[in-house]
C-alpha cells in the first residue's frame, strides 16, 4: 500500500524511528522490524497469547532493575528468529545505546543494551524452513532505522504474516491517536492472527465501527466482493470458525510521549491488548503469541484521570494499526499457493 499511513504513524512519535528488513524469494519469506526510541525511554510488555516467542520480555516488569528500553525487535521465524535481537543488541551497542555496568570510575565503560523482542510464527511459508531471520538481517534492520513513516503490508516481520486461519495475507500496519498539548500515542502491529480480522456477516473489518470519531472509517465491501470474501475464507476454515495450529501471533509496539514510570507503561501495554481484541476474533489464543510492547519517552507529564484516556487511546492506537495491517497486505505468493490481500478481494473498502 503506498503513500501516507491513513491514521499517522508510530514514528509521528518524536524521536522515534523504525527499521525493516524483508527476505523472499527462494525459499524466503520473512523478515525483522525494528523500534528504536531516544535514549531514556521507560518501557514494559505484556504476554497474553498462549504460544509466545519472546526475548527479554521478563526485564520490563515493574519491579525489574532497568527501567528503559534501547531497541524492541519483532522478527518472523518463530523461537529462531529471536536471534534477531542479537544483532539489534550489536548495533546498538556500537552506537553506545545501553545500561552502564562498567566500574564505577567510568560506568559507560562497559553496557548491555536493553532489547525486548518478540517473534511471529512464519515458518516454512517461503518454503524453506531453515530461511529465517538471524543476527544479522536484526543488525541490518537496525542500521537502516529512520524517522520517516514505516513501510506497511508486506514489510519487515510482516513479510510472511497470515491471518484469517491462513485464508488471508497479514502485515505490517501503524497508526497514531493525538490527544492535544504535545500528548501522541503511537501504535506499529505485526499482524499474523488465528483469528479473522473480517465480519462473515457483512465482510467488513470487525475494528471498523470502533475507529475513533473524526477519522477515516473503512466501510464494508460491495456485496459481489463480500461473497468472494466469504468464499475465502470458508475455505479455509469452515462454519463454525476453529483455529487451525498453523503457527501465528500477533505483535505491537506502542510508543508515546507520556511521562510513565515502568508501572504505567505495563498498564498501558495491557489496555492496548484491548485494541487487538477488537480487531480479530478470537484473539490471545492458545496458538497466538500476542504481545504488546509499550515505551514512554517522557515529554508530557500524565497522572490521574489522563492515563485513563492516555491507556484507551494506546487501544485505539493499536487497533488502527491492525486495521491498517489488513488493508495494506496485499496478494503475495507462498509455499502453499497465492494467498489474497483483504484489500485486493475487497477493493471498495478503500474508498
Amino acid at each position: 500500500m503506498s503513500g501516507e499511513p491513513r491514521w499517522g504513524s508510530i514514528t509521528d512519535v518524536p524521536g522515534v524511528r523504525t527499521g525493516q528488513v524483508r527476505r523472499a524469494g527462494d525459499g524466503w519469506l520473512t523478515g525483522v522490524t525494528v523500534v528504536l526510541p531516544p535514549p531514556g525511554t521507560v518501557g514494559s510488555a505484556e504476554v497474553r497469547g498462549g504460544g509466545p516467542a519472546t526475548h527479554e520480555t521478563d526485564a520490563l516488569a515493574p519491579s525489574t532493575l532497568v527501567p528503559t528500553v534501547d531497541a524492541v525487535t519483532l522478527t518472523g521465524g518463530s523461537a529462531y528468529g529471536l536471534a534477531a535481537a542479537g544483532g539489534v543488541a550489536r548495533w546498538c551497542e556500537e552506537n553506545r545505546r545501553g545500561f552502564p555496568v562498567g566500574p564505577p570510575d567510568d560506568p559507560f565503560a562497559i553496557i548491555v543494551p536493553i532489547v525486548p523482542g518478540a517473534a511471529v510464527f512464519d515458518l516454512g511459508r517461503g518454503g524453506d524452513p531453515a530461511a529465517r531471520p538471524d543476527a544479522g538481517l536484526g543488525y541490518e534492520a537496525a542500521a537502516a532505522a529512520t524517522g520517516d513513516a514505516p513501510e506497511r503490508g508486506v514489510a519487515g516481520a510482516g513479510t510472511g504474516a497470515l491471518v484469517a486461519a491462513g485464508a488471508l495475507k497479514g502485515g505490517v500496519g501503524t497508526a497514531c491517536v493525538d490527544l492535544g498539548d504535545g500528548l501522541l500515542v503511537g501504535a506499529l502491529a505485526v499482524v499474523n492472527a488465528a483469528g479473522t480480522p473480517v465480519d462473515p456477516v457483512t465482510g467488513g473489518l470487525l475494528g471498523a465501527p470502533f475507529v475513533p470519531a473524526g477519522l477515516w472509517r473503512p466501510e464494508p465491501p460491495a456485496a459481489a466482493e463480500r461473497d468472494a470474501l466469504v468464499a475465502v475464507l470458508e475455505s479455509a476454515a469452515p462454519p463454525p470458525w476453529r483455529v487451525r495450529p498453523r503457527g501465528n501471533t500477533t505483535l505491537a509496539v506502542v510508543a508515546t510521549t507520556a511521562r510513565l514510570d515502568t508501572a504505567a507503561a505495563h498498564r498501558t501495554a495491557s489496555a492496548a491488548h484491548d485494541g487487538l481484541a477488537r480487531a480479530t476474533t478470537p484473539a490471545h489464543t492458545l496458538v497466538d503469541g500476542d504481545v504488546v510492547f509499550s515505551l514512554a519517552t517522557g515529554e508530557v507529564p500524565v497522572e490521574g484521570f489522563g492515563l485513563v484516556a492516555l491507556q484507551a487511546a494506546a487501544a485505539d492506537a493499536v487497533l488502527l494499526a491492525v486495521l491498517d495491517g489488513v488493508l495494506a497486505a496485499r496478494t503475495t505468493p507462498t509455499a502453499a499457493g497465492e494467498v489474497p490481500g483483504y484489500a485486493d478481494l475487497c477493493p471498495s473498502v478503500l474508498g
